[in-house]
């Protein structure tokens, strides 16, 4: 599973990070996949969690929104 942010719609609410800060980080008042973390395995089930929660729908899995 490939996860990431786009950034273009992230509007910074900052729970991605804070849910998952293993996976995600919070800078300039964004969301973003921590480098090396983009391939997801363990933590699969968190992260599609994470996604289905994120207010602004900014976190892709496989290059989608998970309500896609």
């Amino acid at each position: 599973m490939k996860v990431s942010v786009d950034a273009d719609v992230c509007y910074g609410s900052g729970e991605c990070a804070f849910r998952a800060p293993a996976v995600f980080g919070f800078e300039d008042g964004y969301g973003f996949v921590l480098p090396g973390r983009e391939e997801s395995g363990d933590d699969d089930e968190l992260i599609r969690d994470i996604a289905e929660r994120c207010p602004s729908q900014a976190i892709r899995i496989d290059g989608r929104r998970v309500t896609d």
